[in-house]
């Protein structure tokens, strides 16, 4: 019994941190165990200060139930953003809220073999420099572009390791348990438990940056395929313009709708004379990064020039979710991650797209919304995924420690 009552604990500590709140009754619910031994349960990890009880439940006529909610700083995690030019990382407790600062930096992954030790050396840094004993760190979440292998630790994209997985090259370097997946993937988990999509039925959750990302949630639930690659929205074949796509294939969505094609669009613009407040010298001047940015707040403050640049991308995104909608018919769609920023400007010509090319009663009822997570939902899904593993980030943790 001790045994299967570790793993019940194991749930509850799963569930709060998704929850954030429940009664007693709720949680026997969601572990579907008794009410008494849900309750003892409870008491335990009341007792160990692993969990709070944060007073009663609003009245609903009877007597109020207690709710219990895990303590913030009982365990940590390491969350990891990337993109193909810049990762992120900061440690968070069980609210996910930042523990300290986040580290930013410049690091392209693409034909780059050191890249991983990079990353390794940066996490152990934090961990070292947050004086948080590891015991105390669920994990690590590592959210990056590319076809991610999440189950076999491999970016068959980016993050090549002669050594053997990503995940066990990052263990070995830290002494933490460690977890990957896709961007895209990710952001939409974090959409799914923390935002938009919470409580929703489908929705797919499109994620504009450097390519054109997309998350589905089906049937309230991620839905990542059979080999964990599904939503490969960037390479949708939709154009006949013959530009070679970064998946070597050409006339892809990314080719005409990604941040990518954006600057180089703006770069074209620019040098045949367009009118605007950017300046092609100073774009070709800065960071990918950088450049993205400087177009969407330039058509953030109204420049025609890059309004249009946006408007073009985000009718071209509209095609794609037109297709999407005839196939999978989602009552929800999310502009989410780095493209959030632009999700106001973007938003009127994805429904333009919609009312030319979508069949009026399957796009009747569906909703284009901006993410109120932003360009944060990528750093809370890397928390959220060391959480969904926590049960696996626990054996993983006594073995590392076994062979240390």
């Amino acid at each position: 019994m001790a045994g299967k009552t570790q793993l019940y604990r194991k749930r509850i500590v799963n569930h709060l941190y998704f929850s954030k709140m429940l009664s007693c009754a709720e949680v026997s619910m969601k572990i579907e165990k008794s009410l008494s031994l849900t309750t003892k349960i409870l008491n335990e990890l009341v007792e160990e200060g692993f969990v709070v009880e944060t007073g009663h439940a609003p009245s609903s006529g009877g007597r109020r139930a207690q709710m219990y909610a895990l303590r913030p700083d009982i365990m940590y995690t390491v969350s990891v953003a990337m993109d193909q030019f810049i990762t992120r990382i900061v440690i968070m407790d069980m609210q996910n809220r930042h523990i300290g600062q986040m580290e930013r930096f410049e690091l392209n992954i693409a034909n780059n073999p050191g890249a991983l030790d990079i990353i390794a050396d940066k996490i152990s840094g934090m961990i070292e420099q947050s004086g948080i004993a590891k015991n105390k760190i669920a994990g690590i979440g590592i959210s990056m572009p590319g076809f991610v292998d999440a189950r076999g630790g491999v970016n068959h994209s980016f993050l090549a390791n002669r050594q053997g997985t990503i995940t066990a090259f990052v263990e070995s370097k830290t002494g933490v348990p460690t977890f990957i997946d896709n961007d895209s993937s990710l952001i939409a988990l974090a959409e799914l438990k923390f935002g938009a999509a919470r409580n929703k039925k489908n929705v797919m959750v499109i994620n504009v940056g450097w390519g054109i990302g997309l998350g589905m949630v089906l049937n309230n639930a991620l839905f990542r395929g059979d080999d964990g690659f599904a939503g490969e929205f960037s390479h949708i074949p939709l154009f006949q313009n013959g530009k070679l796509c970064s998946c070597g294939k050409s006339g892809c969505l990314e080719t005409e709708a990604s941040l990518t094609a954006v600057i180089e669009k703006a770069l074209e613009g620019l040098s045949s004379g367009s009118t605007s407040v950017l300046k092609k010298a100073a774009l070709e001047f800065l960071s990918p990064e950088d450049a993205g940015d400087a177009i969407i707040d330039a058509a953030a403050k109204g420049d025609r020039f890059a309004v249009e640049l946006l408007s073009e991308a985000g009718y071209n995104i509209g095609r794609g979710i037109a297709i999407l909608i005839h196939l999978l018919n989602p009552g929800l769609v999310v502009l989410s991650g780095r493209g959030a920023s632009s999700g106001k400007i973007l938003q009127a010509p994805i429904q333009q797209a919609l009312n030319e090319h979508c069949i009026p009663r399957l796009a009747a009822n569906t909703e284009i919304i901006i993410s109120d997570l932003g360009h944060e939902a990528q750093l809370i899904g890397s928390a959220a995924l060391v959480m969904e593993k926590y049960e696996k980030g626990i054996t993983r943790k006594n073995k590392i420690q076994e062979a240390a």
